[in-house]
């Protein structure tokens, strides 16, 4: 086997040197926003590659709209990127204007709303229902029940009957209470509890009470 050639070398160190530079940045960016609003961002540190997979795991490319509730630094978004999700299919939810602009140069070809994600409705046009899944990476233990059904209501009118809502927390259980899930007659599953990320996360797929929508979370 010949050993790769200078050009091939400096190629690879060039594009190990753009990925860590990338990281550095989307951490600094990160942290910055935290220590503009800790509770509005809910970590210190953007999402591991780890979460990222676990988040999406029941998504499929091709399948339709995907909504990302609170993109941050796009973690989320780059992964189902990786998996070959068209960027036009994925509609970005960011309240934050420096993470917005961020994601705006990332993913030009994606929808970017720089909006609070309980606002959707206003924004949206959700009576096209042509949403298939959502993804959701806000701090809902940082947000009051109020907040929590304006937002799982805005989305699921906006989704397919279908549709799914994936979340995660750093607590063991839903963030969403079970009175405000039955009230819009949702329910909610654990899917994946996730240690290679700081903190370890829970994985929950949120749906209406049907057996088609909850078989989404198998």
């Amino acid at each position: 086997m010949s050993s790769p050639s200078a050009h091939e070398t400096v190629a690879k160190t060039t594009q190990d040197t753009d990925s860590r530079l990338k990281w550095l940045q989307d951490h600094v960016q990160f942290v910055q926003a935290f220590a503009k609003n800790p509770l509005g961002i809910g970590a210190i540190l953007p999402s591991s590659r780890a979460l990222a997979a676990a988040i999406t795991a029941h998504l499929q490319p091709g399948s339709g709209k995907v909504l990302e509730l609170g993109s941050g630094t796009g973690a989320f978004t780059q992964y189902m990127l990786t998996r070959g999700f068209d960027p036009a299919d994925l509609i970005l939810v960011e309240q934050d204007a420096a993470l917005a602009a961020r994601l705006r140069r990332r993913f030009p070809q994606s929808t970017l709303l720089q909006i609070p994600a309980q606002t959707l409705h206003l924004h949206y046009d959700t009576t096209q229902r042509d949403i298939v899944a959502t993804v959701c990476g806000l701090p809902l233990r940082n947000m009051n029940r109020s907040v929590h059904a304006q937002m799982l209501k805005a989305t699921f009118d906006a989704m397919r009957p279908e549709g799914a809502l994936y979340l995660f927390t750093y607590g063991a259980t839903c963030p969403v209470s079970t009175r405000t899930l039955n009230a819009l007659g949702l329910t909610s599953r654990l899917t994946a509890f996730v240690v290679k990320n700081l903190p370890p996360a829970c994985v929950f797929c949120i749906t209406r009470m049907t057996d088609t929508a909850s078989s989404q979370c198998k």
